[in-house]
Formats: C-alpha cells, structure tokens, sequence
C-alpha cells in the first residue's frame, strides 16, 4: 500500500510539473529580439469639392529588450501623399525616415496586453514633386502603445505616436529658413515618424 501510494504521489507531482511547464507565458524577457512592422493609411473623397486624398506610411523596426521592461531600437520609415482637385494634381509628397527609439513597459493589462511609452528621435526627407523642393526634418517624440499577444510569440501593435512632440524643418531651397513645431495632444505634426496613431504586428525572435 506505501508503495502505491507514493508511485501515485510520484504521479501527481510529475503531472503538475508538465503542466506547470506546458504553461503559457506572454510578454518580454531580457535579451529578447523583435520585429515590428506598422501601416498607416488614408482616403478621402468629397465629391463637393471634387478633391481626392491618399496616403500610406509604413514604418518597419527592430529592437532589443535590456531589460525585460525596456527595449532599444531602430526603424525606417516610408511615407506617401497625394492630392488632386477637379482631376488636377495639387500634393504629391514622398518622404524617407530613419530613427532610433526607447521604449518602456509599464502596465500588464491582464495577461496578454502589455502598454507602453516610448521616445523616439529621427530624421526624414520629404519630397514634394509639385513644387520640385524638398524638406528635411529632424524631431524628437514621445508616444504610447499596447500589444495583445496573440500567441507567445506574435502580437498585434496599436500606438499613438507624438503625443508630446518637437520637430524643425527646413526646405532645400535658396533663403529658406527653418520651421519648428511642437504638439501635445493628438492632431497633426509635421515629423519624422508619419501619422500619429498606427496598427502592425509584433514578432518576437
């Protein structure tokens, strides 16, 4: 009877341990690598005034985790606008950024989402082909994000981008002087970084 019941002990314990190790864990640890890809776009159509907009940025990056709460990185990013009114070409903006972030994780919203703040600084050139002149820009900002982990290793990104920011610009032309702006809040900017609020995935490596 001993022998029965410390095999059936032996039994229970190693079925708790695969469980334990069967677990699921979602979120960050340090030393960990990620990718990170977002998309932004835009439409409009007002038949009123006959003006048609597009845009699309997109803004891939990778980043480092030194902490398992604070992650260093890199992105790049690309941006397009155009404009016409009554069939006639008025915008037609590209633009090219590249910047260096860090971002903290502050907050676990229940087991899968995680939020966060994050700086970032960058630079982009915009090119408006209308006016053949380009505009260079460099700027500092600081936004906020969340991820829902979909599985341990992928998770859908949400972030409002610029929520405090500074830029200067200036445009590669002869007496052109240079332009600054700051924001708080959510309405547009003139930055490195496109739009404020963006969607992407989040893949851990």
């Amino acid at each position: 009877m001993k022998k029965l019941l410390l095999s059936a002990a032996v039994a229970v314990l190693g079925f708790s341990g695969m469980n334990a190790q069967e677990a699921k864990t979602y979120g960050f640890s340090e030393g960990d690598l990620f990718l990170e890809g977002n998309v932004g776009f835009s439409s409009t159509n007002d038949k009123n005034t006959d003006e048609k907009t597009n845009g699309f940025n997109i803004s891939p990056s990778v980043g480092y985790f030194i902490t398992e709460d604070i992650a260093i990185g890199g992105r790049i990013s690309l941006e397009s606008y155009k404009e016409e009114i009554a069939g006639v070409d008025t915008e037609d903006n590209f633009g090219f950024g590249v910047g260096a972030f860090g971002r903290y994780y502050f907050l676990d919203l229940g087991e899968r989402f995680k939020t966060n703040a994050e700086f970032g600084l960058g630079y982009a050139s915009m090119d408006n082909k209308i006016a053949d002149v380009k505009a260079n820009t460099f700027g500092a900002g600081l936004g906020l994000g969340i991820n829902y982990f979909v599985t341990e290793k992928i998770a859908l990104s949400f972030g409002l981008k610029n929520v405090l920011s500074f830029s200067t610009s200036k445009l590669d032309a002869d007496g052109a002087e240079a332009v600054s702006g700051f924001n708080l809040g959510f309405g547009d900017v003139a930055n490195p970084f496109g739009g404020n609020a963006s969607f992407g995935l989040l893949f851990v490596l």
